[in-house]
């Protein structure tokens, strides 16, 4: 079987700061390393095959520019150190991009912790500052059972970064897992969308840096600090993660 080219939009609602920059230059270019990791690991377990990958880069941030939806297979919104319920005028025109998105079948729509929480935002639920605190580090997702299907996985652990919310579910969507501090940790359509509260494309040297740099800007106490630190290292799914988005985008 021959598998199609993909063709996937990154919208940039970000930028990386000190090595993670030097290194990947752009959040365009940490979500390629994963979802070409995640093409090597559907060759695994596909004789060898995997999917073509035509992937762009989109700074939305600063540039008014998005890609055409004919030229198009899928978007992916990154993460942001902005919030994702704030009103600033490319936030707003990308929550109207996004619903542009959810009202038609084709161009299907990935989104990754703000990305996550901007999709719920076009969904019509309630995106907020969580009550709970930070979630960060490598955690642990008590996944449902559509959850378990789609990852392939008993449990899903993946490094989180946020305090921010989608409070519920929206309507139609099946839910993929939770934590004790996040009630909607991913989201699922079939041949529409799916995504993740956390951070599949984030390694430990990613989350140390935004560690040690929030813990030196005061954001985050002695306490917190160190207990993400001491889990920064631990194993993660943020592969196989890549791979369930790639394998959605073929379904």
């Amino acid at each position: 079987m021959i598998l199609p080219r993909l063709r996937i939009a990154i919208l940039e609602c970000d930028e990386p700061v000190g090595k993670t920059k030097e290194k990947y230059g752009t959040y365009g270019g940490l979500f390629t390393e994963l979802l070409q990791n995640g093409a090597t690991k559907l060759a695994d377990s596909n004789h060898g095959k995997k999917p073509e990958l035509d992937i762009s880069s989109w700074d939305i941030v600063n540039k008014d520019q998005y890609p055409k939806l004919e030229d198009i297979d899928a978007v992916l919104l990154t993460g942001s150190k902005f919030n994702s319920f704030d009103n600033d005028p490319w936030i707003l025109r990308l929550v109207e991009y996004t619903r542009r998105l959810l009202k038609q079948d084709r161009v299907r729509l990935i989104g990754v912790c703000f990305g996550h929480q901007i999709i719920g935002r076009a969904l019509d639920v309630k995106v907020d500052r969580g009550d709970k605190g930070w979630e960060v580090s490598v955690t642990k997702v008590h996944l449902t059972a559509m959850g378990k299907e789609l990852f392939g996985l008993e449990e899903l652990n993946i490094h989180q970064m946020h305090r921010d919310l989608v409070y519920e579910w929206p309507k139609g969507v099946e839910p993929l897992g939770h934590t004790d501090s996040c009630d909607v940790q991913g989201m699922y359509i079939k041949e529409h969308l799916i995504t993740v509260q956390g951070h599949p494309e984030f390694n430990g040297d990613v989350v140390s840096e935004l560690l040690q740099r929030r813990h030196d800007q005061g954001i985050f106490n002695d306490e917190m600090y160190n207990d993400g630190m001491s889990r920064v290292r631990k194993p993660h799914d943020g592969t196989a993660v890549g791979a369930a988005f790639l394998r959605f985008l073929l379904d």
